[in-house]
């Protein structure tokens, strides 16, 4: 027995021997990051909402086409409209976010996602909010990859970190959310640049053979003002390639909180020549009356005179599919209001309206169409 002793023993020193300095080469090989924190956070938005047009099946949605806007995504019922749960890295030299969730407006903004073959698809890309790993390449350089936030618009995908409470027209119909890799540059204290590889126009899951690549400048004038522009350049519904550009500007003044975007789109038609073109423009000022209440307005306007964006042939009651629907032509507005008791805590209130140029949008009470549309919502968030 101490013959089999002395001869493991030699073994475990001999190993002993060889592990130390390969433990020393991979301590050299790979620095600890230096003061890495993790935080977990969660979100919780409900609401109420009452849609004058009074769909019947209690849907927002033209006869079950694609939703008019993601939130909110229902009618007369008490619903959860975002509801998420994350995980969060920051460290000198690499970062991560990890988020989950689930809502109407996840369920209505990711219908569109692709299922082409067995794998990936809605069903998993709705549950993913982000899931995103970045690394530190040089000064102020940063490279990303995963799923995350779009680089385009003025506004957040979750209702917390916007003005208002439903998002503009212009949110609605750009992307919220990539698949691919992001390179941030931060040159100096006042501008920051991003550019993006991505799978496509708001896509988890591939729906063709092509890429999208697209950048972002934001430059703060001030410490209270920010421009903005944006562009995608993506092939998308049979390798066309569709153009997207916008600009935006974010200017705080004491109380008073001003932002204002316009979009502009085009997408070649193919064989057949030409371009199709559409924009969106979006102003929104919210005044800050009391340390824990706000009032909030907006006014916009979103046209797609050959529905590349919104096909109203899926829209519209279905005694009148068989006919060609007019193109989304609209102006519209609100007003809202914002209760803060405290600092998580956001009761939030709004009454929106749009006005077509055509009868387009559904009435549950009438059987053809009409030109306008109204919304009002409650909602009760907080902040965990």
């Amino acid at each position: 027995m101490s013959h089999t002793y002395s001869k493991l023993a030699g073994i475990s020193a001999a190993a002993l021997s060889l592990a130390a300095p390969i433990a020393v080469a991979a301590a050299q090989a790979a620095p600890t990051d230096t003061t890495p924190k993790i935080s977990v956070s969660a979100f919780v938005d409900g609401y109420f909402a009452w849609d004058f047009g009074r769909p019947p099946s209690l849907d927002r949605s033209f006869a079950g086409g694609t939703p008019f806007t993601t939130q909110p995504a229902r009618h007369n019922e008490f619903n959860v409209n975002l509801a998420f749960v994350d995980v969060k890295l920051d460290a000198p030299h690499y970062r991560g976010r990890f988020a989950v969730q689930t809502g109407t407006s996840v369920q209505s903004n990711y219908s569109g996602e692709p299922t082409r073959g067995t794998i990936s698809g809605p069903s998993l890309g709705r549950l993913i909010q982000e899931a995103v790993v970045g690394v530190k390449i040089a000064d102020n350089l940063w490279v990303d990859g995963g799923i995350f936030y779009s680089h385009m618009g003025m506004e957040s995908w979750a209702s917390r970190d916007n003005p208002t409470y439903t998002r503009s027209l212009v949110a609605e119909y750009s992307p919220y959310y990539q698949s691919g890799v992001k390179m941030t540059w931060a040159p100096t204290a006042k501008l920051t640049a991003q550019v993006d590889l991505v799978n496509g126009w708001q896509n988890i899951s591939e729906n063709n053979s092509g890429k999208g690549a697209g950048v972002r400048l934001d430059y703060a004038a001030t410490g209270s003002s920010t421009l903005s522009y944006y562009n995608l350049f993506t092939s998308e519904a049979g390798s066309k390639l569709r153009t997207f550009n916008g600009v935006g500007a974010k200017q705080t003044h004491g109380q008073l909180t001003l932002l204002g975007e316009f979009d502009y789109g085009s997408q070649s038609k193919g064989s057949r020549g030409g371009q199709s073109t559409w924009y969106g423009w979006t102003a929104v000022a919210r005044v800050q009356t009391s340390p824990t209440a706000a009032l909030v307005f907006r006014v916009e306007g979103y046209e797609d005179p050959h529905q590349v964006i919104i096909a109203t042939g899926n829209f519209g009651p279905a005694s009148v599919k068989s006919r060609p629907n007019p193109a989304f032509r609209a102006v519209g507005g609100s007003v809202g209001l914002d209760i803060t008791p405290y600092a998580r805590l956001a009761w939030r209130s709004e009454l929106r309206g749009w006005r077509n140029g055509a009868a387009l949008f559904p009435d549950g009470t009438k059987p053809t169409s009409v030109r306008n549309s109204i919304v009002s919502v409650t909602s009760l968030s907080l902040t965990f």
